[in-house]
Protein backbone atom coordinates (compact mmCIF):
# COMPACT_ATOMS: atom_id res chain seq x y z
CA UNK A 1 0.00 0.00 0.00
CA UNK A 2 0.88 3.89 -0.52
CA UNK A 3 1.80 3.83 3.30
CA UNK A 4 4.76 2.05 2.57
CA UNK A 5 5.86 4.40 -0.02
CA UNK A 6 8.10 7.22 0.71
CA UNK A 7 8.03 10.02 -1.57
CA UNK A 8 10.88 12.22 -3.51
CA UNK A 9 11.81 14.99 -5.57
CA UNK A 10 14.30 13.62 -8.65
CA UNK A 11 15.82 16.63 -10.34
CA UNK A 12 18.91 17.61 -12.82
CA UNK A 13 20.79 20.69 -11.30
CA UNK A 14 21.32 22.88 -14.16
CA UNK A 15 18.88 25.15 -16.50
CA UNK A 16 16.65 26.74 -14.31
CA UNK A 17 17.96 24.50 -11.56
CA UNK A 18 21.43 25.49 -12.08
CA UNK A 19 21.27 27.86 -9.01
CA UNK A 20 22.19 26.39 -6.29
CA UNK A 21 20.59 28.41 -3.82
CA UNK A 22 17.29 27.38 -6.15
CA UNK A 23 17.85 23.91 -4.74
CA UNK A 24 18.38 25.50 -1.73
CA UNK A 25 15.22 26.99 -1.60
CA UNK A 26 13.19 23.87 -3.64
CA UNK A 27 14.76 21.59 -1.00
CA UNK A 28 13.48 23.69 1.89
CA UNK A 29 9.92 23.74 0.41
CA UNK A 30 9.74 20.32 -0.64
CA UNK A 31 10.39 19.55 3.36
CA UNK A 32 7.56 21.85 4.13
CA UNK A 33 5.25 20.66 1.77
CA UNK A 34 5.56 16.92 3.31
CA UNK A 35 8.23 15.48 0.89
CA UNK A 36 10.33 12.67 2.13
CA UNK A 37 13.87 13.44 -0.14
CA UNK A 38 15.33 15.27 -2.64
CA UNK A 39 17.79 13.71 -4.94
CA UNK A 40 19.98 15.55 -7.43
CA UNK A 41 21.67 14.08 -11.45
CA UNK A 42 25.16 14.19 -11.77
CA UNK A 43 26.41 15.39 -14.98
CA UNK A 44 29.02 18.34 -15.42
CA UNK A 45 27.83 18.90 -19.42
CA UNK A 46 24.43 20.19 -20.41
CA UNK A 47 22.46 22.14 -23.38
CA UNK A 48 21.20 24.07 -20.35
CA UNK A 49 23.40 26.08 -18.19
CA UNK A 50 24.32 26.62 -15.76
CA UNK A 51 24.98 23.56 -13.85
CA UNK A 52 25.18 23.38 -10.38
CA UNK A 53 27.52 20.84 -8.99
CA UNK A 54 25.26 18.21 -6.90
CA UNK A 55 27.93 17.53 -3.73
CA UNK A 56 28.23 20.93 -2.79
CA UNK A 57 24.76 22.03 -3.26
CA UNK A 58 23.55 18.27 -1.30
CA UNK A 59 25.82 19.87 1.69
CA UNK A 60 23.88 23.37 1.19
CA UNK A 61 20.57 21.09 1.21
CA UNK A 62 21.53 19.29 4.23
CA UNK A 63 22.45 22.31 6.42
CA UNK A 64 19.21 24.18 5.58
CA UNK A 65 17.06 20.89 6.24
CA UNK A 66 16.02 18.75 9.06
CA UNK A 67 14.58 15.48 8.00
CA UNK A 68 14.68 15.06 4.22
CA UNK A 69 16.56 12.49 2.89
CA UNK A 70 19.28 13.77 -0.09
CA UNK A 71 21.86 11.98 -2.46
CA UNK A 72 22.97 12.28 -5.68
CA UNK A 73 20.64 10.22 -8.36
CA UNK A 74 23.11 9.06 -9.75
CA UNK A 75 27.09 9.51 -9.45
CA UNK A 76 29.37 7.89 -11.52
CA UNK A 77 32.84 6.40 -9.82
CA UNK A 78 33.99 6.42 -13.29
CA UNK A 79 33.86 9.87 -13.30
CA UNK A 80 35.11 10.93 -10.30
CA UNK A 81 37.41 9.35 -8.45
CA UNK A 82 36.35 6.82 -5.68
CA UNK A 83 37.84 7.79 -2.70
CA UNK A 84 37.12 11.43 -3.45
CA UNK A 85 33.21 10.45 -3.87
CA UNK A 86 33.71 8.49 0.18
CA UNK A 87 34.83 11.58 0.97
CA UNK A 88 32.23 13.97 -0.68
CA UNK A 89 29.75 10.78 1.13
CA UNK A 90 31.08 11.28 4.24
CA UNK A 91 31.07 14.50 4.52
CA UNK A 92 27.27 15.16 3.65
CA UNK A 93 26.40 11.94 5.76
CA UNK A 94 27.50 13.82 8.78
CA UNK A 95 26.83 17.15 8.33
CA UNK A 96 23.13 15.71 7.40
CA UNK A 97 23.48 13.41 10.74
CA UNK A 98 23.19 10.37 9.08
CA UNK A 99 20.35 11.44 6.09
CA UNK A 100 22.43 10.94 2.85
CA UNK A 101 21.57 8.33 0.15
CA UNK A 102 24.46 7.51 -2.61
CA UNK A 103 23.01 6.63 -5.97
CA UNK A 104 25.23 5.10 -8.23
CA UNK A 105 25.80 3.77 -11.77
CA UNK A 106 28.01 3.75 -14.41
CA UNK A 107 26.93 7.10 -15.86
CA UNK A 108 26.29 8.39 -19.38
CA UNK A 109 27.96 9.81 -21.92
CA UNK A 110 25.03 11.41 -23.99
CA UNK A 111 26.23 14.96 -22.96
CA UNK A 112 30.05 14.32 -23.32
CA UNK A 113 30.51 13.76 -19.63
CA UNK A 114 33.18 10.98 -20.13
CA UNK A 115 34.35 11.65 -24.05
CA UNK A 116 34.83 15.52 -23.70
CA UNK A 117 37.19 14.64 -21.48
CA UNK A 118 39.33 11.82 -22.57
CA UNK A 119 37.84 9.88 -19.77
CA UNK A 120 37.01 6.15 -21.02
CA UNK A 121 33.56 5.89 -22.55
CA UNK A 122 33.23 2.24 -22.87
CA UNK A 123 30.24 0.92 -21.13
CA UNK A 124 32.83 -2.24 -20.58
CA UNK A 125 35.28 -0.34 -18.79
CA UNK A 126 32.94 2.19 -16.99
CA UNK A 127 30.96 -1.17 -15.55
CA UNK A 128 34.38 -2.60 -14.27
CA UNK A 129 35.42 1.05 -12.72
CA UNK A 130 31.93 0.68 -10.78
CA UNK A 131 32.91 -2.07 -9.52
CA UNK A 132 36.66 -1.79 -8.19
CA UNK A 133 35.51 2.03 -7.10
CA UNK A 134 32.65 0.52 -5.13
CA UNK A 135 35.01 -1.91 -3.00
CA UNK A 136 37.19 1.46 -2.05
CA UNK A 137 34.18 3.31 -1.05
CA UNK A 138 32.78 0.73 1.38
CA UNK A 139 35.90 -0.27 2.67
CA UNK A 140 36.64 3.64 3.26
CA UNK A 141 33.62 4.00 4.99
CA UNK A 142 34.19 1.05 7.15
CA UNK A 143 37.53 2.49 8.43
CA UNK A 144 39.10 -0.79 6.74
CA UNK A 145 42.84 -0.79 5.93
CA UNK A 146 42.79 -2.17 2.05
CA UNK A 147 45.44 -2.66 -0.48
CA UNK A 148 44.30 -2.73 -3.46
CA UNK A 149 45.61 -3.17 -7.17
CA UNK A 150 43.47 -3.47 -9.56
CA UNK A 151 42.84 -2.80 -13.63
CA UNK A 152 42.06 0.44 -12.86
CA UNK A 153 42.67 2.03 -9.01
CA UNK A 154 45.81 1.52 -6.79
CA UNK A 155 44.77 2.20 -3.22
CA UNK A 156 47.04 1.99 -0.21
CA UNK A 157 45.41 2.86 2.89
CA UNK A 158 45.13 2.26 7.06
CA UNK A 159 42.70 1.13 8.92
CA UNK A 160 40.92 4.15 10.58
CA UNK A 161 37.45 4.61 12.50
CA UNK A 162 34.64 3.81 10.59
CA UNK A 163 31.65 6.44 9.65
CA UNK A 164 29.18 7.14 12.64
CA UNK A 165 26.22 6.78 10.29
CA UNK A 166 25.78 3.84 7.63
CA UNK A 167 25.42 5.43 4.23
CA UNK A 168 22.90 3.35 1.74
CA UNK A 169 23.88 2.84 -1.42
CA UNK A 170 21.05 2.85 -4.97
CA UNK A 171 22.60 0.95 -7.61
CA UNK A 172 20.93 2.52 -10.30
CA UNK A 173 20.42 0.89 -14.42
CA UNK A 174 19.00 1.41 -17.42
CA UNK A 175 18.29 -2.37 -18.26
CA UNK A 176 17.45 -5.22 -15.83
CA UNK A 177 20.76 -6.90 -17.52
CA UNK A 178 21.74 -9.71 -14.91
CA UNK A 179 25.25 -8.06 -14.31
CA UNK A 180 22.90 -4.90 -13.18
CA UNK A 181 20.74 -7.11 -10.94
CA UNK A 182 23.34 -8.99 -9.24
CA UNK A 183 24.95 -5.60 -8.73
CA UNK A 184 21.77 -4.17 -6.89
CA UNK A 185 21.28 -6.98 -4.64
CA UNK A 186 24.75 -6.04 -3.21
CA UNK A 187 23.65 -3.12 -2.68
CA UNK A 188 20.55 -1.24 -0.19
CA UNK A 189 17.97 -0.15 -3.10
CA UNK A 190 17.39 -0.34 -7.05
CA UNK A 191 16.70 2.66 -9.18
CA UNK A 192 16.02 1.21 -12.39
CA UNK A 193 15.82 4.07 -15.05
CA UNK A 194 14.85 3.26 -18.83
CA UNK A 195 15.49 6.12 -20.97
CA UNK A 196 12.32 5.64 -23.21
CA UNK A 197 9.50 4.97 -20.43
CA UNK A 198 8.29 4.98 -17.13
CA UNK A 199 7.69 1.63 -15.36
CA UNK A 200 4.75 -0.16 -15.21
CA UNK A 201 3.47 -2.38 -11.98
CA UNK A 202 4.40 -5.51 -13.86
CA UNK A 203 7.77 -4.17 -14.46
CA UNK A 204 8.25 -3.36 -11.16
CA UNK A 205 7.41 -6.79 -9.92
CA UNK A 206 9.29 -8.32 -12.69
CA UNK A 207 12.07 -6.27 -11.35
CA UNK A 208 11.23 -7.52 -7.64
CA UNK A 209 11.29 -11.30 -8.88
CA UNK A 210 14.76 -10.82 -10.71
CA UNK A 211 15.98 -9.55 -7.65
CA UNK A 212 14.69 -12.45 -5.81
CA UNK A 213 16.04 -15.18 -8.22
CA UNK A 214 19.57 -13.55 -8.11
CA UNK A 215 19.41 -13.92 -3.76
CA UNK A 216 17.85 -10.80 -2.24
CA UNK A 217 16.38 -12.53 0.69
CA UNK A 218 12.56 -11.46 1.32
CA UNK A 219 12.94 -10.03 4.48
CA UNK A 220 15.84 -8.13 3.62
CA UNK A 221 15.03 -4.32 3.78
CA UNK A 222 15.65 -2.81 0.14
CA UNK A 223 14.13 -0.16 -2.00
CA UNK A 224 12.99 -0.17 -5.26
CA UNK A 225 12.82 3.83 -6.58
CA UNK A 226 10.10 4.31 -9.31
CA UNK A 227 10.64 8.09 -10.93
CA UNK A 228 7.98 10.17 -12.97
CA UNK A 229 5.18 12.19 -13.05
CA UNK A 230 2.02 12.14 -10.76
CA UNK A 231 1.45 15.07 -8.57
CA UNK A 232 -2.01 16.69 -9.64
CA UNK A 233 -0.24 20.09 -9.67
CA UNK A 234 0.96 18.95 -13.40
CA UNK A 235 -1.08 21.05 -16.06
CA UNK A 236 -2.39 18.05 -17.68
CA UNK A 237 -2.79 14.41 -16.09
CA UNK A 238 -0.87 11.96 -15.15
CA UNK A 239 -1.99 8.68 -15.20
CA UNK A 240 0.00 6.56 -12.84
CA UNK A 241 -1.10 4.37 -10.16
CA UNK A 242 0.90 4.49 -6.70
CA UNK A 243 -0.97 1.83 -5.29
CA UNK A 244 -0.39 -0.38 -8.00
CA UNK A 245 3.22 0.22 -8.11
CA UNK A 246 3.50 0.12 -4.15
CA UNK A 247 1.83 -3.62 -4.35
CA UNK A 248 4.28 -4.17 -6.83
CA UNK A 249 7.16 -3.63 -4.75
CA UNK A 250 8.12 -0.18 -4.87
CA UNK A 251 9.11 1.48 -1.92
CA UNK A 252 9.86 5.26 -3.44
CA UNK A 253 8.13 7.22 -5.54
CA UNK A 254 10.73 10.00 -7.33
CA UNK A 255 8.82 13.13 -8.65
CA UNK A 256 10.27 13.91 -12.39
CA UNK A 257 11.74 17.77 -12.70
CA UNK A 258 12.55 18.88 -15.51
CA UNK A 259 14.66 21.53 -16.60
CA UNK A 260 12.79 22.45 -19.79
CA UNK A 261 9.57 23.25 -17.33
CA UNK A 262 9.37 26.80 -15.80
CA UNK A 263 10.53 26.76 -12.82
CA UNK A 264 7.39 28.38 -11.19
CA UNK A 265 5.79 25.53 -12.15
CA UNK A 266 8.31 23.06 -10.99
CA UNK A 267 8.27 25.05 -7.49
CA UNK A 268 4.20 24.78 -7.45
CA UNK A 269 4.44 20.84 -8.35
CA UNK A 270 6.61 20.95 -4.85
CA UNK A 271 4.65 22.97 -2.87
CA UNK A 272 2.14 20.89 -3.63
CA UNK A 273 3.24 17.85 -1.73
CA UNK A 274 3.57 14.38 -2.47
CA UNK A 275 1.04 13.10 -4.76
CA UNK A 276 -1.03 10.39 -2.08
CA UNK A 277 -3.76 8.39 -3.04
Amino acid sequence: MTENMRFGVYLPPFGPFGDPNVLVELAVRAEAAGWDGVFLWDHVLSDAMPIADPWTTLAAIAHATDDLLLGPMVTPPARRRPWMVARHASTVSRLSRGRLVIGTGVGVDESGDFSSFGEPADLTTRSAMLTEGLQVMRAMWAGEALEHSGTHYQVNIAATEPEPHRIPVWMAGSTNHPRVIRRAVGCDGFFPNPADHELSPEEVAGIREELRRAGLPTARPFDIAVRGNASPAWEEDKDVDLKELAEAGATWWLESLIHFDPLELSMTVVDAGPPRV
